[in-house]
């Protein structure tokens, strides 16, 4: 019985070669990209409004505010979520704690409360929010990111709007999610 070899040439050879190369580099790829996708935990707290003419606000402007500020919350938290900025966190579990810190004092300026927040979430990072009204054309929106290990800054920025409208608060919080992705290394 004769057994015969297929004898390959040196072109088929590295072809193959090559070809094995290639698919053991996109396996490592792929691990690689899967490990570093896994964005950090955040905790989004809801958006304050300052109000330099609160005083002098009709009740429903005020309730306005409020619900825009309801509004600019829930999109700063979705649109962080879905581009992969940070896993948002969801704020239920310390809502108690929230609410304490809430009726003495202001979370954007409470020294430390966010990073308590952000503690009992178990998040890597706190994000606050604050809406700046100086008048009903001239108004921005803030947002402070810390990591709550060391309670250092990792972003801040402010992005000024113009008009009192739903329309306009939300095109700020889509640039300011915009701030915060042309900065990679602010999740890191």
């Amino acid at each position: 019985m004769t057994v015969c070899r297929t004898r390959y040439s040196p072109t088929l050879r590295r072809a193959r070669t090559l070809f094995s190369l290639l698919a053991a580099g996109a396996a490592l790829c792929t691990v690689s990209v899967t490990v570093a996708a896994a964005p950090p935990a955040i905790a989004l707290l809801d958006c304050v409004v300052l109000d330099d003419n609160a005083a002098y606000n009709d009740p429903s402007v005020t309730q306005s505010q409020q619900a825009r500020a309801t509004m600019a919350s829930a999109q700063l938290r979705t649109l962080v979520d879905q581009r992969g900025l940070y896993k948002v966190a969801d704020n239920r579990p310390a809502a108690t704690l929230i609410d304490q810190f809430k009726s003495t004092q202001d979370l954007s300026a409470c020294n430390g409360c966010e990073l308590q927040v952000a503690r009992r979430l178990g998040t890597q990072r706190v994000g606050v929010c604050w809406v700046q009204k100086i008048s009903n054309l001239i108004l921005n929106i803030n947002l402070r990111i810390e990591d709550t290990a060391s309670g250092q800054v990792v972003f801040q920025r402010s992005v000024d709007i113009r008009g009192n409208t739903d329309r306009s608060w939300q095109r700020g919080v889509d640039a300011l999610v915009g701030l915060l992705a042309s900065e990679p290394d602010t999740a890191h």
